[in-house]
């Protein structure tokens, strides 16, 4: 009962989002809401290494907070909400930060070791980070004084980074969830070149406008038609005449 029910939630969420087309054309696309997280209590995170990305660490989900949004992937899309329990609104990207965080970061926290080094972190009430998450980031607090927690951290080189970053983003395009979305987006793509013919709507005034010019053709003639019944009375003295004459004659 329980399923049915929330099954009957997710159903009901949904929100439409205009895509602009190239023919200047909204098209309203239903997109689904994720469905909703109950937490008993405000949730714990910890910083990725390497990163001011912040995980919760107490749902099978992945939910992210990072620059003041908490962010969440679900059905090959991304949703991002100033609350981690409600209010998410669709991303129409992949947030850039997603592919530093490595994807084995869950393995790495239950074994306390990030890359063959033990890994301190530290679990941070939700309280506390909203409070100091920006100045985290601007004065580059895990750098300078804990190193994100990780003993002898030594950080990888660019070059390394990047190629982590590549490697990621290919895995990341080659889930099937994220396959599906892609190939939807390019079938709403295609729809407006079918509705090109709407642009014809806004050439009708001028082929109205023609239209006017044999109305006042027609209206000229009626003006000449007027003319002989006004002349009429000219006629009807003339007539009175042989009459009078024809009655003249017969006496």
């Amino acid at each position: 009962m329980k399923k049915l029910l929330f099954g009957t939630m997710l159903l009901a969420l949904v929100i439409v989002v205009p895509i602009p087309t190239m023919a200047g054309v909204d098209i309203h696309v239903s997109i689904p809401l994720p469905p909703p997280i109950v937490f008993a209590a405000p949730p714990e995170v910890i910083v990725i290494p390497e990163t001011y990305v912040y995980v919760v660490l107490e749902v099978q989900e992945e939910i992210f907070f990072y620059n003041g949004w908490w962010w969440r992937p679900w059905g090959g899309r991304w949703y991002r909400s100033h609350y981690y329990n409600r209010g998410w609104g669709y991303y129409n990207n992949v947030p850039s930060f997603y592919f530093d965080v490595d994807p084995g970061w869950r393995g790495y926290y239950r074994d306390h070791n990030w890359y063959g080094h033990r890994w301190n972190y530290e679990r941070i009430p939700n309280q506390r980070l909203q409070q100091n998450w920006k100045s985290w980031h601007n004065d580059r607090h895990w750098e300078r004084q804990g190193t994100w927690g990780v003993q002898s951290y030594q950080p990888r080189p660019q070059q390394q980074r990047q190629e982590l970053r590549h490697q990621r983003q290919q895995q990341y395009q080659q889930r099937p969830e994220v396959q599906q979305h892609q190939q939807q987006r390019q079938q709403q793509q295609r729809q407006p070149q079918v509705q090109k013919p709407q642009g014809q709507q806004q050439r009708q005034p001028q082929v109205q406008q023609p239209r006017q010019q044999p109305q006042e053709r027609v209206q000229q003639p009626q003006r000449q038609e007027q003319r002989p019944q006004v002349q009429q009375p000219q006629h009807s003295q003339p007539q009175g005449k042989p009459e009078g004459g024809e009655v003249e004659h017969k006496k």
